[in-house]
């Protein structure tokens, strides 16, 4: 399991972003050299986890609980056969290009050590927009990307430092639950009877995330 790319991303005006002033940093491209990975900040302030990355819309990115988000390459590599058309590392919008690890079936609290220094914990997958829709530029891509649930994972900082290409990852804690970054995806867009399982992980959870199934099982049961 090693880091393939460190990916970030400038601010750039395109017609596709909900952004007021049409702003995304989705374009996201490897970079050379040793990168910072930090804890940002409360989402709604804090942007990017990493150095030299910009987050546009501080509302629905970026954060404390989403302060950098991994791909697998061998999830790009699939989808680069059902679309017929390469995939460059970084073209999701993700900060980290993994392989050999399996990031959207990674647990709840899961955590990698990245190099020598960080350490980073799986808080919930990504839930597509309409901004990667038109930088993916694929008709349907939302409901595509959410049928095959393949969503990636966002990740909190637990051990700041620097990463670069080509550093070794280890999964240093497994938690004992079943709750994956894919599940808590699908409980949030097309399984919400899911919700209820997502307690299983606790604090780790991303917050709204949380929220939500606190809220379902308020109203339905658990």
């Amino acid at each position: 399991m090693r880091l393939l790319s460190v990916n970030t991303g400038r601010a750039k005006a395109v017609p596709y972003s909900d952004h007021p002033q049409g702003l995304t940093g989705i374009d996201k491209r490897p970079v050379d050299g040793p990168v910072r990975i930090s804890a940002p900040g409360p989402k709604g302030v804090g942007g990017s986890g990493l150095a030299g990355d910009t987050v546009c819309s501080l509302i629905h990115h970026g954060g404390n609980d989403q302060a950098v988000y991994a791909v697998a390459r061998e999830d790009l590599d699939d989808w680069e056969r059902e679309l017929g058309r390469p995939l460059a590392d970084g073209m999701f919008g993700e900060n980290l290009t993994t392989t050999g690890l399996d990031v959207s079936d990674a647990r709840i609290g899961e955590r990698w050590r990245i190099g020598l220094d960080v350490v980073l914990e799986v808080t919930t997958g990504r839930i597509p927009c309409r901004t990667f829709q038109g930088h993916v530029g694929e008709r349907r891509w939302v409901k595509r990307f959410t049928a095959k649930a393949a969503t990636g994972a966002y990740l909190r900082v637990i051990e700041p430092g620097e990463v670069r290409a080509g550093d070794a990852i280890e999964i240093v804690h497994i938690p004992e639950h079943e709750v994956t970054a894919r599940m808590a995806f699908q409980a949030s867009t097309t399984h919400r009877e899911l919700l209820p399982r997502l307690l299983a992980a606790g604090e780790a959870l991303h917050p709204e995330a949380l929220a939500a199934a606190r809220a379902y099982v308020e109203r339905h049961g658990g």
